[in-house]
């Protein structure tokens, strides 16, 4: 059986306490303190990056439960001159798997003396669910009710909230450009009949779209036909390469949008307080990290006479440098593994966690209308749990080396003299 190296054994007995006196308890007091300082710094690195990643991505895909992948559209709102033959060409792109005609404008919304702007969009109920994830799911059959020519609207349900209608009740869409009289410019007013409410669990939505049939869109703004064409892909996130694609493809005058230019500057500010979290709670982890060099220097101070024994019995100054460098390596590694299991408990439970100390606290951590989500989401990923756990260990065994140098470098019969 092969021997194990007595570094290991010597440095894990040191870690573990060693003798019994008030000095070797504050020692390994000092280093307890160590690890879990590295433990606290590795979870709520490991807690707070997956909750953001669980924010995105929750935002993401309530937001793509609007918004399609990618945007065809004319300049200025004008119709698309040729509808069908961008249908046949946005089609013939292998990601493409679905594809409805839309129309965009924004109105105002006006109910007594209530009034709210709005971003109208006029849709083919019959090609919707292609596109858009709210269409295909539970609140298709109240898309299916706009009919053309009857002038029905679907209200997202925050603006119907703020308005006070439910289905059956008439709301008036004020359009932007109006008719020119002999008294003036007067604005376009059109009577439409709620015929239900969509919830795509993201507020800025769900208290600004309103959607009505394409055609009747299309009288209301005055426009000959659908305004762009909507996309779905087979990967979301081929939405750039793909929007790169068709516009070289296609013919005509048209402007191309994907779903991450559409929300640029959200995504940018996620990935912006993501990366800035990971450096802040990094120094956290580094700080910890560092007060081994304390536990180690009193440690080595504490051990001068073991030291000088080892040394007058055959053991380098690499040997002694070892038995260190073992000691202050072992509270790195039990700290991040302690670090691991409890980040990584609280981040696959956060979702009954949070709820709890909500409830226990009387507070609402997450308000709706600020936040977009009112749940805390949580998404560990192994592309931050690896660099976490790795830089946890390199600060830890970085943090062993000053000390254990200095171990290495004791003259044992300087250390024997007042023994």
């Amino acid at each position: 059986m092969k021997q194990i190296p007595y570094e290991l054994l010597v440095g894990w007995r040191y870690t573990r306490a060693g003798r019994a006196t008030r000095r070797n308890g504050f020692i390994s007091f000092i280093s307890g303190v160590s690890m879990l300082g590295i433990a606290l710094g590795v979870a709520a690195l490991i807690i707070v990056l997956s909750v953001m990643n669980g924010f995105q991505k929750e935002v993401r895909d309530r937001m793509l439960s609007v918004v399609s992948h990618i945007e065809v559209y004319a300049q200025g709102g004008a119709a698309l001159p040729d509808l069908a033959n961008t249908l046949r060409e946005v089609k013939a792109n292998p990601q493409v798997v679905g594809a409805a005609p839309f129309i965009a404008a924004q109105a105002l919304l006006a109910r007594g003396e209530d009034m709210k702007g709005v971003i109208v969009r006029g849709i083919d109920p019959a090609l919707e669910s292609q596109v858009t994830d709210l269409a295909a799911g539970p609140q298709a059959a109240v898309l299916s009710q706009l009919k053309a020519g009857e002038f029905g609207v679907v209200l997202g349900v925050e603006l119907a909230r703020a308005l006070g209608v439910r289905a059956g009740d008439k709301v008036t869409l004020v359009a932007p450009s109006g008719e020119v009289t002999p008294a003036g410019v007067v604005p376009r007013l059109k009577q439409l009949t709620v015929v239900g409410t969509f919830d795509s669990g993201h507020y800025e939505y769900d208290s600004a779209l309103v959607m009505l049939h394409w055609q009747d869109a299309a009288r209301i703004f005055r426009l000959e036909g659908p305004t762009g064409v909507r996309l779905k892909l087979k990967d979301l996130h081929e939405a750039r390469s793909v929007a790169a694609e068709l516009s070289r493809s296609l013919t005509g005058a048209l402007f191309i949008r994907d779903w991450t230019q559409q929300n640029r500057t959200w995504f940018a500010a996620v990935q912006v307080e993501k990366r800035m979290m990971f450096i802040i709670l990094t120094l956290i982890v580094a700080v910890a990290a560092f007060n081994l060099v304390s536990t180690l220097v009193m440690t080595v101070t504490d051990k001068r006479a073991d030291i000088a024994i080892l040394r007058t019995l055959g053991a380098s100054p690499g040997s002694i440098m070892g038995i260190f460098v073992v000691q202050g390596a072992m509270v790195g590694v039990i700290g991040t593994l302690a670090g691991l299991l409890l980040g990584l408990g609280i981040a696959f439970n956060i979702d009954v966690i949070v709820p709890a100390l909500e409830h226990a606290l009387g507070a609402t951590f997450l308000p709706q209308d600020i936040y977009l989500i009112s749940r805390m989401p949580s998404e560990p990923q192994s592309s931050d749990i690896v660099p976490i756990g790795v830089i946890a260990l390199v600060l830890a065994f970085v943090a062993t080396l000053y000390p254990s140098w200095r171990a290495s470098r004791i003259n044992p019969a300087e250390a024997l003299r007042y023994e």
